[in-house]
């Protein structure tokens, strides 16, 4: 007799910068899938992409989410497959809701999302629009500024325009006539603090521009903010909700890439200290900041508060975010009084809305 278990794709990997905290967020998200109640309505076919975008079966995933780091040469079928994706591996076909556990390009940016559509199955998180214009961090700016959200002042640049030392000196020049030091250098397109540096001055805004540039052609500058860092989940497709609001604390001069992903460098309060038309304020704004960029399903929506000022500004939106022991967007839900196995369950049934 057929299952009645729905069976869910469970997508991670990629060929991102963020392809190892795919990996331990795959580990959290098909550990909830496969725990509880959850084990009778779910059957898991977990798929790996490697960091060559090639996609391999529940063989090779499972082998991944055992040793909890990415594929070997020889853990794969054929290590000299091309690069990139060329067909849905085995077992595909009997997927009905996919769920990508996807970090940064190529996966958080509309591609994967705009395959689902092709060949017309649900799946977890924004649609092509929401995933690729919160992805790139100029367009969700240019989108929140036409709304009328609070950001900090921020400025582009342009790979392309480093080419030679002129060039480079007449980007950074512009810049400082837009900016003051401090201020962070991005590139566009990358999520988990990756490529982001801080600058304080020209030399250090050069660095952070050839740093940026060599994973984006695109490049952010944000005016540095002396604020609490502050994080919102929102979880829903046709009603959108949101979650108590967390507060990350670090023992850093800024919450990086380390800071962010080693045990001990940082903390979280849930939920956050503060006064209750803030948390309002911070809640409102994530469901606007939500519809604006056209992003549901789930996403966690970043902000910066200035307590002494009472000023707040809307960072940023992540619409596939971290699911590690350490990631905002399980454990703000928690709080919020549902469960890991609960929102996981959750998700997969607004994917089917």
């Amino acid at each position: 007799m057929p299952s009645s278990r729905t069976c869910v794709g469970v997508v991670f990997g990629g060929a991102s910068e963020e392809h190892a905290v795919s990996i331990r967020s795959a580990i959290t998200v098909i550990g909830a899938l496969r725990s509880g109640a959850n084990l009778n309505r779910f059957e898991v076919n977990p798929l790996y992409i490697d960091q060559l975008g090639r996609w391999w079966p529940a063989s090779v995933a499972e082998a991944v989410l055992k040793q909890g780091h990415p594929a070997k040469p020889e853990q794969l079928p054929n290590p000299h497959a091309p690069k990139g994706f060329t067909n849905l591996p085995d077992g595909s076909d009997k997927v009905q809701v996919w769920y990508p556990v996807l970090h940064g390009p190529n996966g958080e940016d509309g591609t994967v999302q705009g395959l689902f559509s092709l060949i017309g199955k649900p799946f977890v998180g924004s649609g092509v629009l929401g995933s690729a214009l919160s992805m790139d961090k100029l367009a969700m700016k240019a989108a929140f500024a036409a709304a009328g959200l609070p950001q900090v002042p921020y400025a582009a640049a342009n790979a392309e325009d480093l080419i030679n030392e002129r060039s480079r000196e007449s980007v950074a020049k512009n810049l400082e006539a837009q900016l003051k030091y401090p201020c962070f250098v991005k590139p566009a397109n990358l999520g988990s603090s990756v490529g982001i540096s801080k600058a304080q001055n020209r030399e250090e805004l050069l660095s952070g521009l050839a740093t940026a540039a060599k994973l984006d052609s695109r490049i952010v500058v944000e005016q540095g903010v002396t604020a609490r860092e502050l994080e919102c989940a929102v979880l829903g497709k046709r009603e959108l909700q949101a979650s108590v609001v967390g507060e990350i604390r670090f023992n850093a001069d800024w919450y990086d890439y380390d800071t962010k992903y080693t045990e001990g460098f940082s903390h979280t309060l849930i939920p956050a200290p503060l006064p209750k038309q803030v948390e309002e304020q911070i809640r409102k704004l994530s469901l606007q900041a939500c519809d604006c960029v056209a992003a549901h399903g789930m996403a966690r929506v970043d902000f910066f508060y200035d307590d002494e000022l009472n000023e707040l500004w809307l960072n940023e939106i992540n619409t596939l975010p971290g699911f590690t022991s350490q990631s905002m967007y399980p454990m703000l839900w928690e709080a919020s009084g549902v469960t890991l196995e609960q929102l996981v369950a959750q998700l997969v049934a607004t994917a089917r809305e």
